[in-house]
């Protein structure tokens, strides 16, 4: 690993200690710019009303508890139906498979396949060695030489790194984290924070608070009149 990226993973390793020890409340006299980002992979419809976002590990358990109980309900009902855009953040836990799993995804995003990737590395029992990484790239016929040589270079380090500090700006301190908000964010945010893997119906109730609102709001709006 060159210097740079020795310098990265030390800032992500000292971002993960902290991110486990310190709960800081979220102050924000406007919305935070990182909630929507032009680079987004988003799941769902991308001018959905209501925004997901999940801060997550793929070796977390809690998280693959998520993907297999809650998640399905999630995307049947509000992301397939067009009522959420769900985004998924990295929060690794460590260096090493979470790290390497989180750049696995990304990598694989470059062939327009993150979210095949991201199921399979829900589906992977947690395997995370290089070689598996590989093989799960050759299963989903991705071109080979270019994700290895992604995942050589350690490419998307310092994205990985952002999203751990935008993490820790919104107090999230563990994983999975969920923040929900109204697609058009207003300048005073009304953010739902859900920090855990919470049932289905935990979810539906902010989620329908949020669609409400929003009904509300474009039924209000002059547009509308």
């Amino acid at each position: 690993m060159d210097t740079h990226n020795t310098k990265i993973t030390i800032r992500l390793l000292l971002n993960v200690c902290l991110g486990l020890i310190l709960f800081v409340t979220p102050v924000h006299s406007k919305a935070p710019e990182f909630l929507i980002q032009a680079d987004d992979v988003v799941r769902g419809d991308p001018n959905a009303p209501v925004t997901m976002l999940e801060y997550s590990d793929f070796t977390c358990h809690f998280c693959k508890k998520f993907f297999h109980d809650t998640f399905p309900k999630l995307l049947s009902e509000y992301i397939e139906t067009g009522k959420v855009r769900f985004v998924y953040r990295d929060y690794p836990r460590g260096l090493g498979s979470p790290l390497r799993a989180a750049d696995a995804a990304r990598c694989a995003g470059e062939q327009n396949a993150y979210w095949p990737m991201h199921d399979r590395l829900f589906n992977s029992d947690g395997q995370f060695s290089p070689d598996n990484l590989n093989k799960f790239a050759t299963e989903l016929q991705l071109k080979q030489g270019q994700f290895s040589k992604c995942l050589d270079e350690h490419k998307y380090f310092p994205d990985i790194e952002k999203d751990l500090k935008d993490a820790g700006s919104l107090g999230i301190r563990g994983t999975p984290a969920f923040v929900l908000f109204p697609t058009k964010v207003p300048d005073d945010p009304n953010l739902i924070l859900i920090p855990g893997a919470f049932p289905y119906e935990t979810f539906k109730e902010e989620i329908e608070k949020l669609l409400n609102l929003q009904s509300t709001a474009d039924s209000q709006s002059p547009s509308s009149s």
